[in-house]
């Protein structure tokens, strides 16, 4: 087989050498036409400025345009392969070595987190391969009603598919360096089983074909320590979230194989759906502390790029499988929440910054780390282009021309430069929306392809349509990421909270929260352009448009019914949709199956009765004999000190006289963390007389 592998190793020098001329002719072009329009009487500093301005963001989106041209191009003459299960995958695994799924969880909902994996695995067993993986759930969950089903769960699956030598559930007492530090431990700790690691995130999903392939091409290839399949939206219904799956589905594929096609064997790595190589990750991926203070010292929040380029830097190759399916993920389902997962991302971007000239990093992973900044620093630069081209037009409405100058009876006319600044604005509109045309091209060329997407006619109303929307989406989210580029400048630290992953419909007060203040802004920015500077209004409304429209259409695409509506007429439809996947099928199974993971109902053991152990699930934990064994044998060995049994007894005392509920999420995580201290309190309250060991405990939950 070839695929990706004999693409990939030759990696010809030339590939880099045409992407980056192209880009840079073309922003030299466009910088050209734009200069050629101030130069008539000198540059002014505020000129000066827009040039600078222009020129960072014309290379910015003359990249993005030539990747995707580029990959159109290789995807218009490629081949159409046969799906992974009807290859020759070479080598698998086996006795010889096995491979690791590791799917690191924060706070996740646990019933979705297992329910994948099931899929996964049921997935795997479908191709016979399932012996040669074992499944780790590496939880750095803080809530402890959480932290207490998500081992429920795991004991569930665990006993009733008879796995227990195959699926391995650990939660860290302490969630130091977040995700890098939870991976870390792994390899620390159980690394050196396993050849292999494939990095999930709690919303991943794989084919069964796609992970075993996965692993062929790392045993070909001795020298790849990591290769990144691209991960494709799926599963949500919510009318923002299915016009952002069909636009990943379908522009995505172009995108992602000019990206194959430029950066060659030094790719990059995206956080999850990769496989990588426990040696190598463990021997050169260890990440530094910035120096200074957060946001832009401490610990590295977004680990991926620089792990990519410390595996480089060590001479190891990191590839990109363009050509490789069978890799999912799910999307927030608002544009609020989408937003939200953007601030998460924004500080560990812009840490990025202080990586780009660091010691020994190949020039390409440079590149990768200021794209990285670029993609948030890009917003900020648009905004400032923006009112410095607003403040432009205002001192040009108040030059008043002369005619007539000395002697001449002529009159002498000034310089129109009406077509440069059209033909800058097409260059500009035209790298953004081609690639919609491409892809739509592709698919008129591809009649197999274009019908999973709902056909061609289909296809272009959506695309069109979701042109539309971006245009709505465009000025909303580029205030939105100004205000977290300002905020992180300020040095407010944003953390890392868990995302919204349901979908959920958006209500009035969030949208005014989120959305009121850009809502303003556009008036008073409409109001002063069309009094002042009317010739710019025109010009403006678009970006207007979409901030004052924010509100009514944030809340509108984040129902489902329109989603829905949308499918049944068959727009925004993608292959996943279409023909759902086997993996996607088995998941919908799991979701269906996940019932009560409580100890207490498949015991038969509860002498007291389900109402005397009712409860939060943390306080089942302590009382209910069953989830008690369960999270103890779970947790690590400890040595006791006085200190530490003091305060444990005064948590103990606190929750007999005040109640379970007076206790703080933080305060039942440490009784529920230290063995002694739960020992004790588990044999308090279960030897207490009936009808007083939970005389305090919380109300009964539904389950």
């Amino acid at each position: 087989m070839t695929g990706v592998s004999s693409q990939v190793r030759a990696d010809p020098a030339y590939r880099r050498i045409i992407f980056f001329s192209l880009v840079l002719l073309t922003t030299f072009g466009a910088m050209s036409l734009l200069s050629g329009v101030f130069q008539e009487g000198g540059i002014t500093p505020l000129e000066f400025a827009l040039l600078l301005l222009y020129a960072i963001l014309i290379l910015w989106i003359s990249a993005s345009f030539w990747t995707a041209a580029i990959g159109f191009i290789r995807l218009l003459v490629r081949v159409e392969a046969p799906p992974p299960s009807a290859r020759s995958v070479g080598a698998t695994p086996g006795a010889a070595f096995k491979t690791a799924l590791v799917m690191p969880v924060y706070n996740e909902d646990p019933e979705r987190v297992f329910a994948g994996l099931r899929a996964i695995d049921r997935s795997l067993q479908e191709t016979g391969q399932a012996e040669g993986f074992d499944i780790f759930v590496l939880s750095d969950t803080r809530d402890p009603d959480i932290w207490v089903e998500e081992e429920l769960q795991w004991r569930k699956w665990a006993v009733e598919a008879g796995l227990p030598e195959r699926v391995f559930y650990r939660n860290r007492v302490e969630n130091t360096s977040r995700k890098s530090g939870n991976l870390a431990d792994f390899c620390r700790q159980w690394g050196g089983r396993y050849r292999y690691m494939i990095v999930l995130d709690a919303d991943s999903l794989m084919s069964g074909e796609t992970l075993v392939e996965m692993v062929a091409r790392m045993e070909r290839n001795p020298d790849v320590a990591l290769i990144q399949v691209p991960p494709v939206p799926v599963n949500r219904v919510s009318l923002f979230a299915r016009v952002l799956q069909f636009a990943s589905s379908l522009y995505g594929r172009i995108f992602v194989a000019g990206l194959s096609y430029w950066q060659g064997d030094t790719s990059n790595y995206w956080g999850h759906n990769a496989i990588i190589r426990v040696e190598a990750f463990a021997a050169h991926c260890g990440l530094p502390e910035l120096p200074g203070r957060e946001p832009f010292g401490g610990e590295i929040l977004s680990h991926d790029f620089v792990e990519a380029a410390l595996l480089r830097r060590a001479g190891w190759k990191v590839w990109l499988a363009d050509d490789l399916g069978g890799s999912y993920e799910e999307i927030p389902p608002t544009l609020i929440d989408y937003a939200k997962r953007d601030r998460r991302w924004c500080q560990g971007n812009l840490q990025h910054a202080r990586l780009v000239f660091a010691g020994g990093f190949r020039p390409l992973n440079r590149v990768h780390l200021a794209m990285g900044v670029m993609s948030y620093m890009a917003s900020p630069l648009w905004l400032l282009f923006l009112l410095l081209t607003g403040v432009q037009a205002y001192l040009n409405s108040l030059d008043v021309p002369v005619y007539f100058f000395g002697d001449y009876l002529l009159p002498i006319w000034p310089v129109s430069y009406v077509v440069e600044m059209a033909t800058v604005l097409w260059v500009t509109l035209a790298m953004l929306f081609l690639p919609k045309l491409f892809a739509l091209v592709l698919l008129a060329v591809r009649p197999r392809l274009g019908a999973a997407y709902g056909g061609l006619a289909r296809a272009a109303l959506s695309v069109l349509l979701e042109s539309l929307l971006s245009v709505l989406y465009a000025p909303v989210l580029m205030l939105f990421q100004s205000k977290f580029v300002a905020s992180i400048l300020l040095r407010k630290v944003v953390g890392w909270p868990p995302q919204q992953r349901g979908d959920h419909g958006t209500g009035l007060r969030e949208a005014l929260g989120a959305h009121g203040g850009q809502t303003l802004l556009a008036v008073g920015a409409g109001l002063l352009t069309y009094f002042y500077v009317p010739a710019f209004f025109w010009w403006f409304t678009p970006v207007l448009a979409g901030l004052l429209l924010a509100i009514p259409v944030s809340m509108a695409t984040s129902r489902v019914w329109p989603g829905e509506r949308a499918r049944t007429l068959g727009l925004f439809l993608t292959p996943e949709e279409h023909k759902p996947p086997r993996v996607l099928e088995l998941l919908t199974e799991q979701m269906r199956n996940t019932g009560s993971a409580l100890c207490s109902a498949d015991t038969g053991s509860d002498e007291r009765g389900s109402e005397e152990i009712a409860g939060d699930l943390w306080y089942r934990a302590v009382i209910d004999p069953c989830a008690y064994a369960l999270h103890a044998s779970l947790l690590p060995e400890e040595i006791p000190n006085r200190r530490r049994r003091h305060y444990l007894e005064g948590l103990i005392f606190q929750l007999q006289d005040e109640g379970p509920d007076s206790l703080s999420a933080a305060e039942k995580r440490v009784l529920l963390s230290h063995r002694d201290g739960l020992e004790e309190l588990h044999l308090l309250l279960w030897s207490a007389p009936a009808g007083q060991a939970a005389v305090n405990a919380p109300s009964p939950q539904p389950s």
